[in-house]
């Protein structure tokens, strides 16, 4: 008996790649298609937070507007929204391991862990954070 699949949770970098097309890991690729196929596929409203902030900042072209790209990209991936709650939010101020102070990918990493998550990312702090035995990873 095989066992199931990990529910994925995309970190802004890897939706970002993941709507544009962009070149991935083929591992990763794959992965990702399959857990949008079987439902499995989460991205946190953080996401949402930073893309509208990187578009605000100018360092970030989009061809629609942030919430509109995001609530698309939601749509068309079949993803699904992961909650921010208050135990996400206090998780991330005490990670176990070395991992930097970014707020954002602290938050990430907490729901990825709160919630027994994959965290998908090409972020390398993040995916020696995985390596270190702290988060499941996928690069991307």
């Amino acid at each position: 008996m095989t066992s199931p699949r990990p529910n994925l949770l995309l970190d802004t970098c890897a939706l970002l790649y993941v709507a544009d097309g962009a070149k991935m890991q083929p591992e990763a690729r794959a992965e990702v298609s399959e857990a949008a196929y079987d439902g499995r596929l989460y991205v946190s409203p953080m996401s949402a937070w930073e893309i509208g902030k990187s578009v605000s900042k100018n360092r970030l072209k989009l061809p629609l507007a942030p919430l509109e790209f995001f609530n698309r990209f939601m749509r068309l991936m079949k993803a699904k929204l992961t909650e921010v709650s208050p135990e996400i939010l206090v998780r991330s101020s005490s990670l176990p391991g070395a991992l930097h102070g970014d707020p954002m990918d602290r938050i990430l990493v907490a729901t990825a862990r709160t919630l027994d998550l994959v965290l998908v990312t090409s972020d390398a702090p993040l995916l020696k954070y995985g390596a270190d035995g702290n988060l499941r990873t996928l690069a991307c």
